[in-house]
């Protein structure tokens, strides 16, 4: 599937439903995805992805924008390969696919879970290292309530 995939230019993400893992193996496979990031979590996915790889110019908000920017690049060849360029050097650097980081990250997760819950303690919502910089460490936060 992947193999397949290297033969594509470019990836035309939907609304209101994005590509998650479909979005994930385009990448992997060097393969730009754009996306109009939506309001729901299915229509976030591949603005997550996108952000992880180090590839934001490609998010677009507007249907406006989205078609414009698709046009840029299936018309300027150049531009096309600049962002392929930069997918392709950021796949083995970038926090989506570094799964030795994101196995550290789940298990200072479950670490710090665990240690709260033999301290009795409520769970309570925390975030996990910092992806960029790999820094390590959990950092506590009040649960709160997504609107």
């Amino acid at each position: 599937h992947q193999v397949r995939q290297r033969h594509a230019d470019l990836f035309l993400d939907t609304l209101p439903y994005n590509a998650g893992a479909t979005a994930s193996d385009a990448l992997w496979a060097g393969v730009p995805v754009v996306t109009r990031i939506g309001e729901s979590f299915a229509g976030r996915m591949a603005a997550s992805l996108l952000t992880a790889v180090g590839l934001p110019e490609l998010i677009t908000t507007t249907t406006r924008d989205y078609e414009s920017l698709a046009l840029t690049l299936a018309r300027q060849p150049d531009k096309l390969a600049e962002v392929k360029r930069k997918l392709e050097a950021n796949r083995l650097s970038a926090p989506l696919f570094d799964t030795r980081l994101f196995a550290t990250h789940i298990e200072q997760a479950f670490a710090g879970m665990w240690q709260r819950w033999q301290q009795g303690e409520p769970p309570q919502g925390f975030t996990v290292g910092d992806l960029v910089n790999g820094s390590g460490g959990v950092e506590s936060k009040p649960l709160t309530r997504m609107s």
